[in-house]
């Protein structure tokens, strides 16, 4: 006879527990795949879309194979882009675009959306000079409270010289979860800013996962092997 005191023997997970937990395990593994796969196939049709219709009648693939090909479009895309960034970086490139740019900037409406799409291209596209260097860590918003941070660049001219420090400051963005692309640019003294061994992309998805994924899944406090 079992008393209130005594304890109750552990049981073994029934059937449907069973079948609930391979369940969302199996959605785990196959929802990444399946969302990758739809992504690229979506992205692919979308391209192909906007660009097979400029192409005549007689040049459209399917009218030698006889069945609608996909990704012929972004293959076309890639090649017309390519084509193009290479005549612009010889000297009659420069000069029609140059030659564009100024008959666009005569136009109100036009050159407004113009200018603010090339300055977000250039932003993204070109990385070669305004990658990040280096992520951190730095105490934000105040000091005991630590946050993920990239270093941009060490802060030149006005900022620089009006700053009441005696020693150089770093340009740090600090991004917001889970979306990395918005955040704060901030400057600190270079002493506070502790740089980290991890890379730029580890320390975006432990921005992006909330702190869920670390670069170490075994030791997070130790730098990856």
């Amino acid at each position: 006879m079992n008393t209130p005191f005594d304890e109750e023997p552990q049981r073994r997970p029934g059937l449907f527990s069973r079948l609930r937990a391979s369940f969302l395990t199996g959605i785990v593994v196959i929802a990444p795949v399946w969302l990758t796969i739809w992504l690229i196939w979506s992205v692919v049709g979308w391209i192909d879309s906007a660009v097979l219709p400029i192409i005549p009648q007689r040049f459209q693939p399917q009218e030698y194979v006889g069945i609608n090909l996909r990704g012929v479009g972004v293959v076309i895309f890639l090649i017309f882009t390519v084509l193009v960034g290479w005549i612009a970086k010889g000297i009659l490139g420069r000069s029609l675009i140059q030659i564009a740019e100024s008959l666009v900037s005569r136009m109100p409406v036009v050159r407004s959306v113009y200018s603010g799409i090339k300055q977000i291209s250039e932003t993204v596209f070109a990385q070669t000079e305004r990658s990040f260097e280096k992520a951190c860590l730095i105490q934000y918003p105040r000091r005991g409270i630590w946050a993920i941070g990239f270093v941009s660049t060490a802060a030149k001219g006005e900022v620089s010289e009006r700053a009441e420090t005696g020693g150089e400051l770093l340009g740090v963005f600090v991004p917001t979860t889970p979306n990395p692309t918005s955040g704060f640019l901030l400057f600190f003294p270079a002493e506070d800013v502790i740089l980290l061994d991890m890379t730029i992309e580890d320390a975006a998805k432990l921005v992006i996962s909330a702190g869920l994924v670390y670069p170490n899944e075994k030791d997070p406090t130790q730098p990856p092997e």
